[in-house]
């Protein structure tokens, strides 16, 4: 599990927190998020090249266990009007998410 007071952990969020800055609220990507689907995350880490197989693996089993995790991370420089907008979202697809899943 990611530990968050790694270096590695804040080097996975620089490289992601730019997708929420200046209000850039994308509702799409807060519901893949919150269904788990995360690969396009870990492609974007191996892809990238920085980080060590081990990080990969570690961020992504976090993500799955915790998809909440992400959603922090993209979060890291927004504004917190996004943020809050955001948190609000997720909060709405957690009440929603065992209505989806009965149907």
């Amino acid at each position: 599990m990611m530990d968050p007071h790694r270096r590695s952990w804040h080097y996975v969020a620089a490289m992601f927190s730019y997708e929420f800055q200046d209000g850039g609220v994308d509702y799409d990507t807060i519901e893949t998020v919150h269904r788990g689907e995360i690969g396009e995350w870990v492609d974007a880490l191996t892809l990238s090249g920085l980080f060590e197989r081990a990080t990969v693996l570690d961020a992504e089993d976090t993500w799955r266990q915790q998809p909440r995790l992400l959603l922090d991370m993209l979060l890291l420089d927004a504004d917190e009007m996004t943020r809050r907008r955001c948190l609000m979202a997720w909060s709405s697809l957690d009440r929603l998410a065992p209505i989806a899943q009965s149907g």
